[in-house]
């Protein structure tokens, strides 16, 4: 029995191709989105942190604080990272 292009027609093997292709598309803008999402999310905690940073008074709330902007910040440079790696 014929075997590769001669077993199936070669036009359902060409739409079987822009399915899966189209499907890794999607799968790549789904996690483009999540990724700006959750840089938005870690955006808006930094701004309240710095809003709360500047209101606090006692030295281990501000110690708190600073280990959240930390944080924040090494979180932000991971997604930053990855981001960058998935539009390689």
């Amino acid at each position: 029995m014929a075997r590769g292009w001669e077993s199936k027609s070669v036009e359902a093997q060409i739409e079987e191709e822009d399915r899966a292709y189209e499907a890794g598309r999607k799968q790549a803008s789904d996690r483009s989105n999540q990724q700006d999402q959750k840089l938005e999310s870690l955006r808006l905690s930094r701004v309240r942190i710095e809003a709360q940073l500047t209101r606090a008074v006692h030295a281990a709330h501000r110690e708190m604080l600073m280990k959240a902007l930390q944080a924040i910040e090494k979180e932000t440079e991971a997604l930053n990272l990855e981001a960058q790696r998935d539009k390689k």
